[in-house]
């Protein structure tokens, strides 16, 4: 059983519309710093369009899914701040029993960052540990906070992660600087993908 999970990073008021072989999957458009999971039965080769309104928007092939249980996952982001092209980053997620965290960075703009996962406020112990970007970690069930900051320290965005087992997570710092004849500036912010349950973390212990 193959899962499909689609993130809109793309800085934009539209809203896209997704197709899986000409066939509407999304019942609403996926708006900017949304994600949805769709189980559609998709297969190599299956193509995936975004629509904004009638036009399209762009499109991906998918070009291999392994044998086993895994989750594709595939997030829109815009090419750069001079275009206005989309393009896409994707990654496979493996059936695994710990938590696992894809961090992605679809930020478009000077600003640099460094991102942390950290125990969250409430826990007995302050771990700390540095995230790569296009890398992914596994962790244990756990309260935890991810932490941005510029290369001087300083705070840039603070999202708390409440890891489970048996879930894939994605860390994306997304947002667009204002350029050219940009009206509108999309700070920079981080976004954790899915929101767990708490309440399931703390009957489990």
């Amino acid at each position: 059983r193959h899962r499909l999970r689609i993130c809109n990073t793309y800085p934009s008021k539209a809203a896209f519309a997704v197709t899986l072989s000409k066939t509407k999957i999304s019942k609403a458009p996926l708006e900017y710093k949304s994600c949805e999971e769709y189980e559609p039965p998709v297969k190599t080769g299956d193509r995936l369009e975004f629509h904004v309104g009638t036009t399209m928007a762009g499109s991906f092939v998918i070009s291999d899914l392994p044998q086993h249980d895994a989750m594709l996952v595939l997030v829109l982001y815009r090419q750069s701040p001079s275009s206005t092209a989309v393009a896409f980053e994707s990654h496979i997620f493996a059936n695994l029993v710990n938590a696992q965290i894809a961090v992605i960075d679809a930020y478009k703009g000077r600003q640099q960052a460094e991102l942390r996962i950290q125990d969250g406020s409430t826990a007995k112990t302050s771990r700390s540990e540095a995230l790569q970007f296009d890398n992914v970690v596994a962790v244990n069930p756990g309260f935890y906070e991810v932490v941005a900051e510029d290369l001087s320290g300083n705070m840039l965005a603070r999202q708390e992660l409440v890891a489970l087992n048996r879930e894939s997570y994605l860390v994306l710092r997304v947002g667009m600087e204002l350029v050219g004849t940009e009206n509108e500036e999309f700070p920079q912010e981080l976004l954790v993908f899915p929101r767990s349950d708490p309440k399931v973390l703390l009957e489990g212990a």
